[in-house]
């Protein structure tokens, strides 16, 4: 279809909706209609999660979209996690609900960085969080996941020369557990860098029994002291099958939708950003990239099968290989 020009500018369809509408069930109407299947992050709105057919982390949903059946893939996540569907899936139509829901961390490394980085230490091979550009692939040796970068590292020779990218923080946690010493990019994820140590030692001290369980986005001294450091996968899944009974969660709330699915008896306390980020008594430390997917966009984009994702033939060509490396290895 063509798209209006307010629709490119703004980089959603902003067609009015008819207010008498059900929108989930619209959704899922036009879903089965269009043999679409739509895939949300556990960063999204509940809404979006309760409307998708799959939710999950970064690995869970390239994998999904890796073996579907379904002509149309929605991504309600973000950038990244569309051109990962578009460059394992070329022949299918990879929609966004909008197109400016971006990722700070992807944003922090640029190919063209990577590339001069690379020349510099040709020696080195590179190992690339999921959580990058389609161009920053292509020049990786294999990508990794928060939950399963551990596992992929320690396939490499102890004294394989490596380079970790963007993400400090994970990539640091990794040489502590490995005993590694990769090269690090300094980049970094604006929502988890916010967590504060001084922030979850109050709610320690409010909630003594709760467990602290912390992504590895974090800054180091929080991953020291937290009970449970993983992907958001990882502290799902230690929820669910733990007995304790209270959490302190340092990773975006949005994670505490399915929580409160999978494990309705228990008791869920979100870390605040710091205070200088996010003023005392706020628990609104958000990922506003995640957030840009609504029920009307989805609606919308579904509706007129756009906004579309594509990724250069030859981009996807070399950045389809590291991504396939981690399947393989996942």
């Amino acid at each position: 279809m063509e798209a209006k020009k307010e629709w490119i500018e703004k980089g959603y369809v902003t067609e009015e909706i008819d207010k008498a509408l059900n929108l989930k069930d619209e959704i899922r109407r036009m879903a089965k209609e269009k043999n679409a299947v739509i895939l949300a992050h556990y960063y999204t709105q509940a809404e979006i999660q309760e409307v998708a057919d799959f939710i999950g982390d970064s690995l869970a949903l390239a994998q999904q979209a890796a073996k579907t059946d379904a002509d149309i893939i929605v991504m309600c996540g973000v950038h990244f996690m569309a051109e990962t569907d578009k460059i394992l899936c070329p022949e299918k139509l990879v929609l966004v609900p909008d197109l400016n829901a971006g990722c700070s961390l992807a944003d922090s490394c640029k190919a063209a960085d990577l590339k001069k980085f690379k020349e510099e230490h040709p020696e080195y091979k590179v190992v690339s969080y999921v959580n990058t550009t389609a161009d920053v692939k292509a020049l990786t040796d294999i990508v990794v996941t928060s939950g399963n970068a551990k596992k992929i590292i320690d396939t490499f020779p102890k004294d394989e020369k490596l380079i970790f990218g963007p993400d400090y923080n994970l990539g640091s946690y990794i040489n502590s557990v490995t005993g590694r010493n990769m090269l690090l990019w300094n980049g970094g994820c604006h929502v988890h860098e916010r967590f504060s140590v001084d922030e979850i030692v109050k709610l320690k001290h409010e909630h003594p029994d709760a467990i602290i369980l912390a992504h590895p986005e974090c800054k180091a001294p929080v991953l020291a002291i937290a009970d449970v450091v993983g992907s958001t996968a990882v502290i799902l899944k230690h929820v669910i099958e733990s007995d304790k009974k209270e959490f302190i969660i340092a990773t975006e709330p949005g994670i505490l939708f399915e929580m409160q699915q999978k494990a309705k008896d228990k008791i869920f306390y979100p870390v605040p950003p710091e205070v200088s980020e996010g003023g005392a008594g706020c628990s609104c430390n958000e990922c506003e990239y995640m957030k840009m997917n609504t029920l009307e966009k989805v609606y919308n984009c579904l509706k007129y099968e756009w906004p579309s994702v594509d990724v250069d033939k030859e981009t996807a060509k070399e950045a389809v290989k590291p991504i396939n490396r981690m399947l393989e290895l996942s």
